[in-house]
Parts: C-alpha cells; structure tokens; sequence
C-alpha cells in the first residue's frame, strides 16, 4: 500500500473524471489520500470527497500562504480555520493536520509580514490540539529554516510538502521537531537537483507525494497529475536509495501513518 500525502483531488481538474481516477488509485494500491486545505473557495469541495468516500480520503485544515496575499479579510478566513478545527462540519469526524500552510515568496513578498502572522498562528493551533503542520515553501527556505527554528522543543511535527531544498536545510529542520519530508514528481525530472538530495536523506524521514494536479511525474510530465502516480516517484525513490520498490512503499507509509496517526 502506498499513501499519497498530498493530493488536491478534489479540485475541479477532476471533475469531468474523479471516479475513474480514483479507481486507477485503488488498481495501483494507492489506498490512501492526505487532502490539504487551501482556503474557503475548495473547503466545501474537500469536504464533499471526504463524504463520499470516507474509507479513502483524510482532511486536513488550513489557509494558504497565498490565499493571505492582497486579501483584505484573511483574518477573518483564518478565523475559520480554527473554528473548523474546533467543530468540523457535519460528515467529518476530525481534521488529521493544519495545512497547507506556510509561507511563499515566489510571487512577491508584499505580504511577507502578513503570511508570517498567519503561518506562526496556525503552528500554534497545531501544538494546541496535538496535530501535525503540512507546510508549503516556495522562495523561502531561509526563512522557513529561521522560523521553524523559534518553535524547536515544544514537540512540533508534521511534513515539509514538496521539498525542493538542499541537505543542510533538512538537517536544520529535522532538529526541530519531528519531521517528515514530501518527495514529489520533481525528483523524477531529468537533472533534478533534489535526486541528489535525496541520496543523502533518511529514508525514514520521507513521505511520497503528488500534489495533484501539479508537479506529474515522469513519464507522464506535462499532464494532469493524478494521485496514481506517486508509483512513480515510489519507484525513484526505489532507485535512488538502492532498495526494492516493495521496500520504499513499506517504509514511506509506515512514516506516514506515524506523522499522521493513520
């Protein structure tokens, strides 16, 4: 069995076919589907899946980094989060971590200081009800070292989704809390920096990811992805750390129920 940790199925790109996508996930023993939040526009949307198919899917909670940008009521979307957290919606049982969120950088930093508020609120909502941060970096990796830094001992956990960082930069965050790392459709990519990076994390520190409908993976770059698709990156991952494909399924998993408590 494999876990997709993060997947955006619910998302309109599936809307035309989400059963069949979610069928080809059971053929390939994807059995398992982490959903992140977004912001107030998909909630509904997740939560719809989540109702339907319960056995598969697990809800996350939280407001992304740039659903804060050039938002003049972010605080008040942020509000929801907690009061979700506090009281999910009818047909869901609870939520299995904060996330997505985080901070990004990569389309300006205007909102830096707003992002920050955000991001440091929602780790605390986290440490307050005992659950795991799914964060999102984009041109802030520095500053996501920094940040997570100040929360070091006060038993922080969670996965840094779509890790495209170097080695020191996960040791610094593998000091802080306890930690896992997404490994996504990037390390399949020709000439990708994070392969190498790879090499030299533990295997018991990463989770396998799609980001679906982002990020696919070789051989399918340049579509849709889908969360079938993390057998590709498993079978990376295989390569790069020198075991069995049956060996990476088993252990990425085994971290994910561990971060998750799935």
């Amino acid at each position: 069995m494999i876990i997709d940790t993060h997947s955006h199925i619910y998302e309109p790109e599936f809307d035309a076919d989400r059963e069949q996508a979610l069928e080809r996930c059971v053929e390939h023993d994807v059995r398992l589907l982490m959903l992140p939040a977004i912001d107030g526009e998909s909630y509904e949307r997740m939560f719809d899946l989540v109702r339907h198919r319960p056995e598969m899917m697990r809800p996350m909670m939280g407001l992304h980094p740039t659903s804060v940008n050039d938002n003049p009521s972010w605080r008040d979307d942020l509000q929801r989060v907690r009061d979700y957290l506090l009281t999910p919606p009818e047909g869901i049982d609870r939520f299995w971590a904060v996330g997505e969120i985080g901070l990004d950088f990569y389309w300006s930093e205007e909102f830096k200081a707003e992002q920050i508020e955000a991001f440091e609120q929602q780790i605390e909502w986290a440490i307050e009800f005992d659950i795991p941060i799914v964060v999102h970096t984009r041109n802030a990796w520095e500053q996501m070292c920094d940040l997570i830094e100040r929360f070091a001992g006060r038993g922080l956990r969670g996965v840094f989704h779509a890790f495209s960082a170097d080695a020191e930069c996960y040791r610094r965050l593998k000091a802080c809390g306890t930690f896992c790392f997404g490994i996504g459709g990037v390390v399949t990519f020709k000439k990708s920096a994070l392969a190498q990076v790879v090499t030299e994390m533990e295997l018991e520190d990463l989770v396998l990811e799609t980001d679906c409908p982002y990020l696919t993976p070789a051989p399918h770059r340049g579509t849709r992805n889908e969360s079938s698709y993390v057998r590709f990156i498993c079978e990376k991952v295989a390569e790069l750390k020198g075991i069995t494909y049956e060996e990476a399924a088993r252990a990425t998993t085994q971290n994910a129920r561990r971060i998750f408590g799935v």
